[in-house]
């Protein structure tokens, strides 16, 4: 069974329901990227794992969680808060993250983050949520178990990538989707499965958070 986990960061904290899904299917370990321990305090969760160089976490929740939970304060600043989490995560074995409170109010932070899942691509899988979305990296040959009317949306990078799909109400046939000319925003699932063959790169595939948790979460392959 892989190792999952979730890292909670300083950007708009996730609904409890959402964390308790993700626990469900086997993301039980959970790490406090610096602010986002006062989100889990909220919350009234224990994270496992804190960690960061704590500019932006509550110095009185640090205090409730010492003796709780794991706190390993980085100064480095090469490095973002998220990143942190991320090597320690790879560090300890830990094969894929949902990325959680990683969007927010700063626009850099949220584009920052969006990068990251590429950066750690070949180092860990990172989903990233916000609100009603799950996004991830992906390239090759994908399937996924949908609902009839599930909203897909695919994004590239370059004029190098070709996407084609099967099951989609808008197909595309060894067509690119690259960023800033074209993309294939609010596709739409005819069925119950969908296949998307990516050659020559990586895209973003954002799909529909509430549609996993009801098809049953990454019938994928």
């Amino acid at each position: 069974m892989k190792k999952r986990a979730i890292i909670v960061a300083n950007g708009d904290p996730p609904k409890l329901s959402d964390l308790h899904f993700f626990q469900s299917v086997g993301f039980e370990y959970i790490i406090a990227a610096d602010g986002g321990v006062n989100s889990l305090f909220r919350l009234k969760i224990t994270p496992n794992i804190i960690i960061g160089d704590f500019d932006s976490a509550d110095q009185t929740v640090l205090h409730y969680y010492n003796g709780k939970s794991e706190v390993i304060h980085l100064e480095r600043q090469d490095d973002t808060d998220v990143e942190k989490a991320l090597k320690y995560a790879i560090s300890e074995g830990i094969e894929e993250v949902v990325l959680t409170g990683a969007t927010g109010d700063r626009l850099d932070h949220t584009f920052c983050n969006l990068g990251i899942a590429l950066k750690f691509y070949d180092m860990i899988k990172v989903f990233i949520t916000h609100q009603k979305s799950l996004l991830e990296v992906r390239e090759g040959s994908v399937n996924y178990t949908t609902l009839p009317g599930e909203t897909i949306s695919l994004y590239g990078f370059d004029g190098e990538t070709h996407i084609t799909t099967e099951g989609f109400k808008y197909p595309l046939k060894k067509e690119t989707l690259q960023f800033g000319v074209r993309e294939s925003t609010s596709n739409v699932a005819t069925g119950n499965k969908v296949n998307i063959e990516i050659e020559g790169g990586k895209i973003f595939v954002i799909r529909e958070l509430r549609a996993i948790e009801k098809n049953g979460y990454f019938s994928e392959s």
